[in-house]
């Protein structure tokens, strides 16, 4: 194993978790976060806009003006990210924030993870909510043997071939199946999922979680198709269990 030479000091990356919706983000974050967002300068992060945002909700008296950004997003050269962790070669800490949630997890933070350990800088995981691991914790379905699958297909067929798919390796395996969709088409991919799931399975429908809105159940297919509900523009986790 190569040695660190001595007296090198190298930056850090800090995976720092945002707020799942417009709430008051000490609210939901720990402390700690406030903390490492006052000493730190350099962020990787989504959307420029939001991003100065949150650091300012967070720490109203940190200067905006000291700030050093870089956007990491699908417009993103991927032959791009390495340079951005240049300020941890020079000492800096970096932070690395999301839209909303942790970092890495369903979003493009995973690349600079990924080369921050090709580079042996250090990664540190601050604590924050997670809108996959809180839906799973509230659905009452398998957590000991579960999968994160990100988004359907948007072309119907494959989408329902999916579906279908997810279906038999849950029953198969015992193993709860969780996805997610943009929220200005749940409402069509509620219908899909009761049009083509078998009546017993299990469907839990998490929504605007940690929000004063906040809808969590868990019913079968069946249960659901008697329900009428609006998901319209509202972030939604959603998991099967056959």
């Amino acid at each position: 194993m190569e040695e660190e030479k001595p007296g090198l000091v190298v930056g850090k990356i800090y995976l720092i978790p945002t707020a799942l919706g417009d709430n008051a983000p000490l609210e939901v974050l720990p402390i700690s976060v406030k903390g490492t967002i006052e000493r730190i300068d350099h962020y990787i992060v989504e959307n420029e806009k939001t991003a100065r945002r949150f650091i300012k909700r967070v720490c109203p008296n940190k200067s905006q003006p000291d700030l050093h950004l870089q956007s990491l997003n699908k417009y993103t050269d991927p032959e791009e990210i390495p340079s951005f962790l240049d300020p941890c070669i020079h000492g800096f800490d970096i932070g690395v924030l999301s839209e909303a949630g942790c970092p890495g997890i369903a979003d493009p933070g995973a690349d600079v993870v990924r080369v921050a350990h090709e580079k042996r800088i250090q990664v540190v995981p601050l604590v924050g909510p997670s809108s996959i691991l809180m839906a799973m914790m509230s659905s009452g379905m398998n957590g000991q043997n579960f999968a994160f699958n990100g988004y359907l297909p948007i072309d119907n067929a494959e989408r329902k071939k999916m579906m279908k798919g997810l279906e038999r390796l849950s029953r198969d395996k015992g193993q709860s199946q969780i996805f997610m969709e943009t929220p200005y088409r749940n409402n069509k991919l509620v219908k899909e999922l009761l049009k083509t799931l078998q009546k017993p399975t299990r469907l839990c429908i998490a929504c605007d979680i940690t929000l004063p809105t906040e809808f969590i159940s868990t019913k079968s297919v069946h249960e659901w198709s008697e329900i009428e509900l609006d998901l319209d523009k509202r972030p939604t986790i959603y998991i099967i269990q056959a």
